[in-house]
């Protein structure tokens, strides 16, 4: 872990707060290297990762996108889809959106569904085994065709188009996983 104290000639700077795109935390700092432009600079974390303001106040690297969801297992499916909230850090959002697409693969297969089968035959895997609500298949839909879109078409995403992706994933993720083992640890409490 990089450390402040490892930083060399490092400067009390405007206090500047912003949530860390390393350690994803809202954090406040005036430790680091100011260029002179309107708030330019390199501002340290607490933890002493750096985030670039430029002269426009754009941030380097962006907070990633969202939300972590809690009690996915280790593996394939958190992995995928903190990468997907990655991407939107540095701007990728195509990847952001392939990423989501392939994601309904991945839970599809974490819930039982064979390997091997079509794009198509894991939606409604997850459709038939009722981990998408009712109301929910027209956004796992929207997944699928922007994804299909991303995939099969000369077409750059747009952030708007990645962040909705990841907002509905991010749901159906907490429907899938968190909130089923939400009830459960509930249910076990005294």
């Amino acid at each position: 872990m990089i450390v402040i104290e490892s930083w060399h000639n490092v400067s009390e700077i405007d206090v500047r707060q912003y949530r860390c795109g390393y350690c994803d935390k809202e954090v406040t700092s005036n430790r680091g290297y100011f260029a002179g432009g309107i708030m330019e600079g390199i501002w340290l974390c607490p933890l002493g990762h750096p985030t670039f303001f430029d002269r426009l106040g754009n941030q380097y690297p962006s907070p990633v996108f969202g939300r972590s969801v809690a009690s996915i297992p280790s593996g394939q499916v958190n992995d995928l889809y903190e990468e997907a909230r990655r991407c939107m850090s540095v701007r990728a959002y195509t990847s952001a959106v392939l990423a989501c697409r392939k994601l309904l693969m991945n839970i599809a297969v974490d819930k039982g569904a064979p390997p091997g089968k079509s794009f198509m035959e894991y939606v409604d895997y997850l459709s038939i085994n009722n981990y998408v609500p009712p109301d929910g298949k027209e956004w796992v839909d929207h997944i699928r065709e922007k994804g299909n879109d991303a995939t099969h078409e000369i077409l750059l995403m747009c952030k708007e188009d990645a962040e909705d992706l990841i907002e509905f994933t991010e749901m159906l993720l907490k429907l899938v996983y968190e909130f089923p083992a939400r009830v459960k640890f509930r249910q076990a409490s005294p």
